[in-house]
């Protein structure tokens, strides 16, 4: 603040100035008016030669202040020097030559600047008795009327103004800057207490700050570090639940392959070693899966925010190369993979990757669970204002008590019989959040008796232009 006022103060002095010249202008400029109109009351005509009735004490008095600053000048219709100081400057061409009008100019006087008062008196009218109108027609006669002043007093009015006002700045500036220092010192008092109690926390001390001890204008500060520390510390506890679980689920293959490992060691039998080494290979495998779907599940827990990096798209091109990926498993489980789709595009803004990672949980999911002999449908369909992904299947289909334990992590429907991780639809609700949608677990409305399957459905937005068109 001390620099905006360093900078302010220059600044008001020459306002200050300016304005203080423009008060002590007024009074001089009225006072010279008065006294060019009370001298312009004694000029008359007497016998056609112009005579100022002018006594030695109205002199006096005109020139009571200093006889070398105030100055006049009387001169005839000619432009002939009547009374008066024979070098004050006549008015400039053009001016207005108005009998009765006082005028006010600037102007120089023996090389000194000097402000004069004139009117011009007309002479046919000045005095009845001394009338003389001239030729019937002509020009009215008028005689010139000036009274000059320097500027001297008037600079010295303006100078003693201006000592009052910034004398006084000079003792207010520092007692305004030592006040702002005191005052921000103390209001900001509070702001060092609360950084200070900020550093003195544990590191893992992500408990919210009191906001009662903290000024209000700050407040809204703090509740917005509260609600960071909130989300920092529901951040912190789903990466310690996921590398809990992780370690968890990892315990069972990695135990196998160590149990497989140590049982071929043991094997003369090459026989019984091939069969400890395709053991030891299928758990090498479940584990690979595993260690994936985890990490794709923590790469959809870990988007920054919905939005964030998405494109538009194409739907049912994404659609398209998931279920390519999945055409060779579905010939080796005997199961009919379809894909239906519209003829014109189903754009949606999103990350490509993650919905075929999507995508490819759900495929999955549906053909461990559904019997050889049996179909799993993708399909992609463009509704009013949504674009709606499906998968079906014709498989035994899921309880409706274990439609919402489902899509939690780790949880596996005991008498399914399919191997797997658990975690396949949890990775499917969390990349379908991320993208503004919400999964919906249904019987296949066109299952069979006793295989009634199941219907997922996602409804996604439109991408902006597509949805204007579809509006």
């Amino acid at each position: 603040m001390l620099a905006p006022l360093l900078l302010l103060w220059p600044m008001s002095i020459a306002i200050t100035y300016l304005v203080a010249k423009s008060i002590a202008n007024d009074p001089f400029d009225r006072a010279l008016e008065d006294s060019v109109t009370v001298l312009a009351q004694q000029v008359r005509e007497v016998d056609g030669k112009l005579v100022p009735r002018l006594p030695g004490s109205a002199r006096a008095i005109l020139r009571a202040d200093d006889v070398d600053s105030v100055y006049f000048q009387i001169t005839g219709p000619g432009a002939e020097h009547v009374d008066g100081d024979r070098d004050l400057p006549p008015p400039p061409p053009g001016a207005d030559r108005t009998a009765g009008a006082v005028h006010l100019r600037n102007d120089a006087l023996h090389g000194t600047q000097v402000r004069i008062a004139y009117t011009y008196v007309n002479l046919a009218y000045v005095d009845l008795a001394y009338a003389n109108p001239g030729p019937r027609g002509a020009a009215p006669r008028a005689a010139l009327v000036q009274v000059a002043e320097t500027l001297d007093k008037r600079a010295r009015l303006a100078n003693e103004i201006i000592k009052g006002v910034i004398l006084p700045q000079f003792i207010i500036l520092p007692i305004a800057l030592a006040l702002v220092w005191f005052a921000l010192a103390r209001g900001l008092s509070p702001l060092a207490e609360l950084q200070a109690r900020i550093r003195a926390r544990r590191p893992d001390d992500l408990s919210p700050i009191d906001s009662r001890q903290v000024p209000e204008e700050i407040s809204p500060l703090v509740g917005s570090l509260n609600d960071m520390l909130e989300r920092l510390a529901h951040t912190i506890g789903m990466q310690k639940r996921f590398i809990a679980d992780a370690a968890h689920q990892m315990k069972t293959p990695l135990a196998g392959m160590r149990m497989q490992s140590e049982l071929a060691l043991r094997q003369r039998d090459p026989l019984e070693i091939h069969r400890s080494l395709e053991q030891l290979a299928k758990s090498s495998e479940s584990a690979t899966r595993l260690v994936n779907q985890l990490l794709a599940l923590a790469r959809a827990e870990n988007v920054p925010r919905a939005g964030v990096g998405f494109v538009a798209l194409d739907l049912r091109d994404v659609a398209r190369q998931a279920v390519q990926d999945w055409v060779p498993a579905s010939f080796a489980n005997r199961i009919d993979l379809g894909f239906e789709q519209p003829e014109l595009p189903v754009r949606i803004e999103g990350n490509a990757l993650m919905l075929r990672e999507m995508l490819s949980n759900l495929i999955d999911n549906a053909l461990r669970y559904t019997p050889a002999g049996a179909s799993v449908t993708v399909r992609v369909l463009a509704e009013p204002g949504q674009a709606v992904l499906e998968v079906e299947d014709t498989g035994p289909g899921i309880a409706p008590a274990e439609r919402a334990q489902v899509f939690e992590r780790f949880y596996r429907i005991l008498d399914g019989g399919a191997p797997g991780s658990g975690l396949g639809l949890a990775i499917v609700r969390e990349i379908a959040q991320q993208h503004g949608a919400e999964v919906e677990l249904s019987d296949n409305p066109r299952g069979a008796a006793g295989s009634p399957g199941c219907l997922f459905r996602l409804a996604f937005a439109l991408a902006s232009a597509d949805a204007g068109e579809a509006a």
